[in-house]
């Protein structure tokens, strides 16, 4: 055993990834209750009830637009710990009864707050992880946000049916007063002076987004936008093909796949290099998406499930390594706010672009054409990116063979 190999699992990362646990929990159970509660209380209609959904979204990219050029400035602890307070107090709010208008103006801020309090833990994470285990690490962080999203939607659905949507807002408040306590014991090695005066004047894409986490970013959008269809629609489909049952388990079995796979995958990455995990990761997703949209047992559903979080899941993790490990340490909020730009880009416009496909191609044929965009992605990533990364992982082995 290598005794040099650097610690992964201290206090900061521990905490920091608990902390991204719950926010992506609060989101997802949020996401399959908000609706529900628009209509039920305030009478909205469906295109209101949708746009109760997705305000957050558009809130969320703001948040992370704004904030990814200026935790240099404000501070990466200091960044988490506000957008921890304004996330708690916006999620307070929900208990107040003065409309619609205020519920979806409470919905678009608390949005901007995730996309604050998000970005700031991201940063924190890339920090804490030890460069030679980077990979690895930002795979087990991910993961957090990937068991979040099962459990989330679990817990959501679980408590509408059994509980009121105050006793809802009640646990969704009390997650948020244990993020923020446990953050001030983070400790963080803030960013160099050189960071504080990195923005310039002016405006200029590079004071938004990081130019070089632009390319892997942008495959993302493509992917996310492929899964965006299954996050969507479907519980619309297994109504469909008559197998509600399984789409109960399709997430449990994702996030089962994600689990036992990233740890995997997320040493490889450190050791062979980003391509070894994501050109076999469109095939699977692909073939996830195929088998789906030709499913019509439960099985195959699971079985899909199964295969789209192998592909699309360890995509998530090795995307945001690579946003990373590309970009200097003073710019790694501004890495890290690109990459979630680009990935809530993909899963909130998805479902509005992809609605206007589905009256003309049905469910399991629009799940067909996005197994052919998945696969279709892995060319775009080569020239994006995979044709560069190769050279590197090359060079990185030619110059260890020489020592």
């Amino acid at each position: 055993m290598d005794q040099t190999r650097p610690k992964l699992w201290t206090k900061d990362f521990i905490i920091v990834s608990s902390v991204n646990f719950f926010l992506t929990l609060i989101f997802y159970l949020l996401v399959v209750t908000i609706a529900v509660y628009a209509v039920n209380e305030y009478h909205a209609s469906t295109s209101q009830a949708g746009l109760v959904t997705g305000i957050f979204i558009i809130g969320t990219l703001i948040g992370r637009l704004y904030i990814g050029s200026k935790i240099g400035t404000f501070g990466q602890k200091r960044t988490l710990v506000i957008g921890l307070i304004l996330f708690t107090i916006t999620t307070l709010l929900y208990f107040v009864h003065l409309g619609i208008t205020f519920l979806l103006i409470n919905r678009f801020i608390h949005g901007v707050t995730l996309g604050v309090a998000s970005t700031a833990a991201g940063t924190i994470v890339a920090q804490v992880i030890p460069a030679r285990r980077r990979g690895e690490g930002i795979g087990y962080y991910s993961m957090s946000a990937t068991l979040a999203t099962a459990i989330g939607p679990f817990i959501g659905l679980l408590m509408s049916q059994h509980t009121t949507f105050e006793m809802i807002f009640g646990f969704c408040f009390v997650l948020c007063v244990i993020c923020l306590l446990i953050t001030f014991v983070v400790k963080t090695k803030e960013l160099s002076s050189q960071a504080q005066t990195e923005e310039t004047k002016g405006f200029k894409l590079s004071n938004f987004v990081e130019p070089k986490s632009l390319p892997i970013s942008f495959v993302l959008l493509i992917v996310s936008f492929c899964y965006s269809s299954v996050l969507s629609f479907i519980n619309f489909y297994a109504i469909e093909i008559d197998q509600v049952d399984a789409a109960s388990f399709f997430f449990v079995v994702y996030a089962l796949a994600v689990l036992i796979s990233r740890p995997v995958t997320g040493r490889l990455m450190d050791i062979k290099g980003a391509n070894i995990i994501m050109y076999p990761a469109f095939i699977i997703l692909g073939g996830g998406m195929l088998l789906l949209g030709l499913a019509h047992s439960g099985w195959a559903m699971l079985l899909a499930g199964a295969l789209i979080g192998l592909g699309f899941g360890n995509m998530q993790s090795v995307s945001q390594a690579v946003a990373v490990k590309r970009t200097e340490p003073h710019r790694m909020g501004l890495a890290t706010s690109t990459y979630y730009i680009f990935l809530d880009a993909g899963l909130g416009f998805g479902p509005y672009l992809l609605g206007f496909l589905i009256p003309m191609t049905g469910y399991s044929s629009l799940y067909i054409i996005m197994s052919i965009v998945g696969v279709s992605a892995l060319i775009l990533y080569y020239f994006l990116h995979g044709k560069k990364e190769r050279k590197d992982v090359a060079r990185v082995v030619d110059t260890s063979s020489s020592i």
